[in-house]
């Protein structure tokens, strides 16, 4: 970690250009905001950019839009944000990023902002385009990535970026993601119990693997537990299974062996005819070839409370049900309920990572507490793995 160049807070940056990266990707609905989460945790440092007279534009993107200029995915509601949200002059770009853009720049005053529009309408950020990463550099004297979830991405305004910038460092939000995360993989107190959810078990091998010789527990929650189900001949009925896992499951089994980490999945769970129905309760042994398992039962709560209760820290990434219907909520709130009550009465150290997982915390009506939330999805699991991240990479 020492490596990474990090912006030091006594630099004078008194009317210097800061291209400052940021990851304003929230979820809309309408064109509106559903959740300011990621916007939120940029704003102290955005502000501090602000009193210290530091011209400002922000880079960021929202969505896939593969390098077409798609009206849903503008950030208009962003700047109308950010607008409302700082006391200073905030300008909206949308014009194209060419030679002539430096001048259009030019006349951005002292703690003044200008939002670029979403960077993904240009195809060239995401081929990292040389040209194109030249542009945007040419916009500032010092660039700043404070989006440690995009940084896993090799894209111009994360990575070739960084050749035309006289300095680029990292930003404090990537300081936090990633002291949270080394809390888990080198500073950690042990027992480490990690819990990993979500549907697909291929995309997170290599981080299951990985996590393995690293860890204490690991707990396989949500659809991802199914294929384990399949392994050991339990019938799953409708639920969502990947193909031509047993391979995978069985070397996670044998790598847990040799390394004398303990695997727990669910010994009960919540089944429905469908996604949209009510839950009923059952045991694995009983689960119908109509139903859809969609949630763990209580045994496997109390079982994961046991677990919890024993551990100094906890990663936890991936939800443990469907819970866009509340009627598949229970598990994962309980999770949160479990690991935010052993965070305040017992000092557990507490990382919490993904999308999904935050926006499921989010629909709790209750105070939780963690020690780290993560915004970052890919990038949190690939840096779990151990690999170097690109956008990292160029900071060092």
């Amino acid at each position: 970690m020492d490596e990474i160049n990090f912006f030091p807070e006594n630099l004078d940056i008194n009317n210097k250009k800061i291209i400052l990266r940021l990851d304003l990707n929230v979820p809309l609905k309408n064109r509106t905001i559903q959740d300011d989460t990621r916007i939120a945790l940029c704003l102290p440092f955005i502000k501090s950019l602000i009193d210290k007279k530091a011209k400002i534009i922000i880079i960021s993107h929202l969505g896939r839009p593969k390098g077409v200029k798609v009206p849903e995915l503008s950030l208009m509601p962003v700047y109308k944000y950010l607008k409302k949200s700082l006391k200073t002059n905030v300008y909206f770009f949308m014009g194209n990023l060419d030679e002539e853009v430096q001048e259009k720049f030019s006349h951005l005053g002292e703690g003044e902002i200008v939002l670029i529009e979403n960077i993904r309408f240009f195809q060239e950020e995401t081929n990292n385009d040389e040209d194109f990463s030249k542009k945007l550099g040419a916009l500032g004297d010092i660039y700043i990535n404070n989006a440690f979830s995009c940084s896993h991405r090799k894209q111009a305004s994360i990575h070739n970026i960084t050749k035309f910038v006289e300095k680029s460092f990292a930003g404090p939000l990537v300081k936090k993601e990633i002291n949270a995360i080394n809390l888990v993989v080198q500073n950690k107190k042990e027992p480490v119990t990690c819990i990993i959810g979500g549907s697909k078990i291929s995309t997170k091998i290599n981080v299951i693997t990985s996590l393995i010789e690293k860890v204490n527990n690991l707990i396989i929650v949500g659809a991802m537990a199914n294929n384990f189900f399949v392994f050991k001949n339990f019938k799953v009925g409708k639920s969502l299974i990947e193909e031509n896992t047993k391979e995978i499951v069985k070397k996670i089994y044998e790598k847990a062996k040799q390394t004398n980490c303990k695997i727990l999945i669910p010994e009960d769970c919540i089944v429905s005819s469908s996604f949209a129905g009510k839950g009923e309760s059952k045991s694995l042994s009983m689960v119908d070839e109509s139903e859809i398992i969609l949630d763990i039962g209580p045994k496997t709560i109390e079982s994961i409370r046991y677990i919890i209760d024993k551990s100094n820290t906890v990663m936890w990434n991936g939800p443990a049900g469907y819970f866009e219907n509340e009627n598949f909520m229970k598990g994962t709130m309980s999770i949160a309920e479990i690991i935010s009550k052993n965070t305040i009465k017992k000092s557990l150290i507490s990382i919490l990572g993904g999308g999904d997982t935050l926006a499921a915390i989010n629909k709790s009506k209750q105070e939780l507490l963690f020690t780290h939330l993560s915004t970052a999805g890919g990038a949190f699991l690939e840096y779990l793995e151990g690999k170097d991240l690109p956008g990292l990479t160029v900071l060092k």
